[in-house]
């Protein structure tokens, strides 16, 4: 991987400041010719490959927008599955360019670690699922339980804050990958299994009776999921960064993949800017300016992208709740190109 440049001060003779961070990353990236995108090792409606090894899912399709705003061809993307353990490590090493791997955003992954997260993609929380013949309909009553969880995340400490602040006795049973945790709950080694809700309903898939099994009301975090990058390349991050928001955007007004050719002759300002028909925003950060026409052509804008990998109409069934648009009664929100 090439070093990243000291950052410097220019347009001074415009009367601005700004920051030109190295573009190593970008560089590298249109050398080789695709995106090294980080995903989970098997997680339905997030990242999950198919048995002829094609991936989907909504990280995947992250991963997808990066590489049609980079090369205008959603297709150059290449997948490194990785458990939450190595996650960092890849990331950090650059065996990989990007993580959009349902991580959730913490201040101490985002200060310590060499890393910025890039946006959320999904607000999430930690919950609980158990077998409906264990008789509970709340985690209040898990006292004593045995829970199913993964290493190198999050939810350990979630579970003991919460299990401590409840005065109830528990015993941890984790694993490093995702799967040993679902083949160990789904063989009985533990009376509760606990990720992120988004993960209890793509996992309960894999289980062997998958409607003998229930999701508890109770959400005990806040999971805020979404892509990382590498500090010290500011123009990839602002790439990360914007990809994302444009996506958001895209939806807030009303552009889709299939009106997206339609809406470039649209008299709407802000989509004229979107779509690159006004404006030098793909400049702004090294890219066409066509690149986020390319996105949506591509891949969709955000609701797109939802609807086709976790909404109702998939087998995780899962509704928009806080991932609607803020205009919609949820805390989908981006800032505006312009």
């Amino acid at each position: 991987m090439k070093k990243y440049m000291l950052p410097v001060v220019v347009g001074a003779a415009m009367g601005l400041t700004a920051t030109a961070a190295s573009s190593a990353t970008l560089d590298d990236v249109k050398s080789k010719g695709f995106i090294q995108c980080g995903v989970s090792q098997g997680l339905p409606g997030f990242s999950n490959p198919d048995d002829k090894g094609n991936w989907t899912g909504l990280d995947v399709d992250f991963c997808r927008s990066m590489a049609a705003a980079i090369f205008g061809d959603a297709t150059k993307v290449k997948y490194t599955p990785l458990s939450a353990k190595e996650r960092f490590t890849a990331l950090q090493s650059g065996e990989v360019d990007v993580l959009p791997r349902n991580t959730t955003w913490t201040m101490s992954r985002d200060t310590a670690l060499g890393l910025n997260f890039a946006g959320v993609n999904y607000y999430d929380g930690q919950g609980f699922m158990v077998r409906k013949e264990l008789g509970v309909s709340s985690a209040l009553e898990l006292s004593g339980a045995s829970v199913c969880t993964n290493t190198g995340t999050t939810t350990e400490l979630n579970v003991a804050d919460y299990f401590r602040a409840n005065n109830m006795p528990y015993e941890i049973v984790a694993f490093e990958k995702a799967d040993e945790v679902v083949q160990a709950y789904d063989a009985g080694r533990c009376d509760v299994y606990t990720t992120d809700a988004s993960g209890l309903y793509a996992q309960r898939l894999k289980l062997t009776n998958p409607d003998d099994h229930m999701v508890l009301p109770e959400i005990i975090s806040k999971e805020p999921l979404g892509p990382v990058v590498r500090q010290g390349d500011d123009q990839w991050f602002n790439i990360a960064k914007w990809v994302g928001f444009a996506q958001i955007n895209a939806e807030e007004l009303g552009v889709t993949s299939a009106n997206v050719d339609e809406m470039k002759g649209s008299d709407n300002p802000a989509i004229k800017r979107l779509l690159g028909v006004e404006g030098a925003f793909g400049e702004a950060i090294g890219l066409g300016n066509d690149w986020a026409y390319n996105v949506i052509k591509s891949v969709g804008n955000y609701g797109e992208m939802f609807e086709a990998n976790v909404g109702p109409d998939t087998p995780l069934g899962i509704s928009r709740g806080l991932n609607a648009l803020w205009s919609s009664g949820g805390i989908m929100y981006a800032p505006p190109i312009r």
